[in-house]
């Protein structure tokens, strides 16, 4: 019998496994997401992407501003599910809303359990240089991320990947591997395992302070630290434009050939150089307007060598 779900999530990245849950048959009587926010031109409220796909689906929708209520609680034992299936909500899951379902709560964590537990995973392995991460199906518990793995699928880290790029792949992944882990639930064989207690580490939220591209680290890190925060928020940087500073978001970058102070352009194609090494940089978006790749940048900015970033 395909299980009765509640699904829990927010952001583009929860589509998939919502999607590919209904697909295979299960009966998702709710969804929960964030409530709608101002957005875009006229400052408009907009569902969250959940909520759109969950409509169009023709699934009842839940925006409650908080699940610490006998409200809500009552509201979600209504709805008689086996399991919940929780992807990137956004919202702390109380003890007794945990306890509801009579199989438990189910979360798709974008990292490989203990390592990035919290709200960066995706941006944070990618920044600290990780060469791989993956995907995993955990049951949950009150603690941040501590619930016992069920099932992982791991993927490689390139150089060549931003965090879009990771996103998307991890995205497409965990809504496979959360289809499986509802099917071993389903026939009673999901097995659980704790997570080990070394090796824990915590991704935190990207802050604001820690865009700013820092030029006197090694060219391998300063790329990382480009990609793991490309497209958003962005890794930037400063040059002199005009006479004035201009601020520029480096999107994507190459591990290069040269060496000078760091921060120093290095020739016609955008190369920078590092405290070891350099990047060539291969896209870039100025303020307040569209990415563009870095040879239609410079048919209108050129750069010439010995100019410095900074």
């Amino acid at each position: 019998m395909p299980l009765r779900l509640i699904f829990m999530g927010t952001p583009d990245f929860s589509v998939p496994t919502l999607l590919e849950l209904a697909a295979h048959g299960h009966d998702i009587a709710a969804v929960y997401t964030r409530a709608p926010k101002p957005g875009g031109r006229g400052m408009r409220l907009q569902a969250t992407p959940v909520e759109q796909e969950a409509r169009r689906l023709a699934i009842p929708v839940f925006t409650p501003s908080t699940l610490k209520t006998s409200e809500a609680l009552e509201q979600f034992r209504a709805h008689k599910a086996d399991a919940a299936v929780v992807v990137a909500y956004g919202m702390i899951l109380p003890q007794a809303i945990l306890d509801t379902p009579a199989r438990g709560c189910f979360n798709l964590h974008a990292s490989l359990l203990p390592r990035w537990r919290g709200a960066a995973p995706i941006n944070r392995a990618i920044m600290e240089g990780d060469a791989e991460t993956g995907v995993m199906v955990m049951k949950m518990d009150v603690g941040l991320d501590t619930g016992d793995v069920a099932m992982a699928e791991r993927v490689a880290i390139t150089d060549q990947m931003t965090a879009a790029d990771l996103h998307d792949r991890l995205s497409r992944l965990g809504a496979d591997l959360m289809v499986r882990a509802m099917g071993a639930l389903e026939r009673g064989q999901l097995q659980l395992t704790p997570q080990p207690s070394e090796g824990v580490t915590y991704a935190a939220k990207i802050d604001k302070a820690e865009t700013r591209i820092d030029w006197n680290k090694p060219a391998r890190a300063v790329l990382r630290h480009i990609h793991g925060l490309s497209p958003f928020p962005g890794a930037w940087s400063e040059v002199s434009l005009e006479g004035a500073p201009a601020r520029i978001k480096i999107l994507r970058c190459l591990l290069a050939e040269g060496s000078a102070t760091p921060a120093t352009v290095l020739d016609d194609q955008l190369t920078i150089a590092c405290a070891e090494g350099a990047i060539r940089i291969t896209e870039l978006q100025r303020a307040g307007k569209a990415p563009m790749k870095a040879a239609e940048f410079l048919r209108g900015t050129p750069l010439k060598p010995g100019v410095r970033f900074h």
